[in-house]
């Protein structure tokens, strides 16, 4: 249960670099023995030989540093914020610069298309920064009319997160990022001589920073030894995203194509309070998500006191499949197997005791539950709750 391999670390195959982006970082942190996948476009760390429970625990008490595949894309010009208006059902115009809004982008027809944070870095020059799926090409598509340049920042970015990430960036700052860059809050940075747009936020529903370098004017190795060696007194280890996995499912926080697609609108991802449906704007999909009635939710967690779920697995109520696992992962703090469902169609399913189907075959019982696990006011990100375990 804790101690089981996932499937990404032995379903692997070996494939080209030709055609996707190695991180500028590769060589700080990579070995041959390292397993890795391609998210964005770009190559990422599924495994690097650490323990996930040992990963898991470093970022609970003390923190991990990660380098991600998430990719911002810039969007900038005169119409910016009338175009981004346009594409998100998010109020853009009062985002503040310095700052940072989760912005969710949707179809047409209502269905959730994309999800992200957006940070506006000057009065006309944003920065969107995408999970999966092809966004650059969806902005284009939908940019005729407006005055607006869609580029490639080539900006890579590397998560400090955990409860000692305060301590870590302040020393690695010199004492210039403080208790004063405040949650969704962001801003250029000198981080060991050079300039770094740092962020507090995080993909781990943990206290934390990101920080954003664009290549080609970063000396990044430099940068990466400056970074070890603030944390290195803090107990800061390198991690890979199976650590990522359970925080995140823990924090409720979904992944794009992943957990959600087009076939599933806001609600039913329990993304409803992200769509701003009076904004004075009009944006793609609204008409259609006004004409939806019916705001329930068809994704919710799942705990399992005897196995780990795992993509692909079937949730059954009795004999009949009603929702299948889109992740899952053993959480060491909860003692228990996590994931979360997507079931066929929204119901009341909360608090039902149901059946876990695995692939291999096997059965075991499991709990229906809300998301996110606990910690459902965003505390521990937040910085106000400090009482890691």
């Amino acid at each position: 249960m804790g101690t089981s391999v996932h499937a990404d670390t032995t379903n692997t195959l070996r494939i080209s670099g030709r055609r996707f982006e190695r991180s500028p970082f590769f060589d700080c942190h990579s070995d041959a023995d390292m397993v890795f996948g391609v998210y964005a476009g770009r190559f990422y760390t599924v495994a690097n030989g650490v323990p996930a429970e040992e990963s898991y625990w470093a970022l609970r008490r003390k923190a991990i540093i990660s380098d991600v595949p998430e990719r911002p894309v810039e969007i900038s010009g005169p119409d910016a914020v009338a175009f981004l208006e346009r594409v998100f059902a998010r109020r853009i115009a009062t985002l503040k610069e310095g700052r940072g809004r989760y912005a969710i982008a949707c179809t047409h027809k209502g269905g959730l298309f994309m999800d992200g944070v957006l940070f506006r870095l000057e009065e006309n020059r944003f920065w969107y920064v995408q999970p999966d799926g092809a966004l650059e090409t969806w902005l284009l598509a939908h940019s005729a009319g407006f005055d607006v340049t869609i580029s490639d920042p080539h900006a890579r970015v590397l998560q400090i997160q955990g409860p000692a990430s305060p301590a870590i960036i302040r020393d690695a700052s010199g004492g210039a990022v403080g208790d004063k860059l405040g949650y969704f809050h962001a801003g250029y940075f000198d981080i060991g001589g050079q300039q770094v747009y740092v962020s507090r936020i995080g993909w781990t529903a943990e206290l934390g920073y990101e920080l954003y370098v664009e290549w080609d004017k970063t000396d990044c190795r430099a940068l990466w030894d400056h970074l070890m060696a603030a944390g290195e007194p803090h107990g800061m280890i390198n991690a890979s995203v199976d650590v990522f996995e359970c925080r995140r499912l823990e924090g409720g926080i979904l992944d794009n194509i992943t957990d959600f697609d087009i076939t599933m609108n806001p609600w039913e991802a329990g993304l409803g309070a992200f769509v701003d449906l009076d904004k004075e704007a009009d944006f793609i999909g609204r008409d259609a998500l006004r004409a939806i009635s019916e705001h329930r939710t068809r994704l919710l967690g799942i705990t399992c006191a005897e196995t780990t779920p795992d993509s692909g697995d079937t949730v059954m109520d009795g004999d009949k499949a009603v929702g299948r696992i889109t992740a899952g992962a053993w959480s060491p703090f909860q003692k228990c197997g996590i994931g979360y469902v997507q079931f066929a169609e929204a119901g009341d399913w909360k608090g039902r005791d149901l059946t876990l189907a695995g692939q291999d075959g096997k059965t075991t019982p499991c709990t229906v539950v809300p998301l996110p696990f606990y910690d459902p006011e965003k505390r521990i990100p937040r910085g106000l709750d400090r009482d890691i375990p």
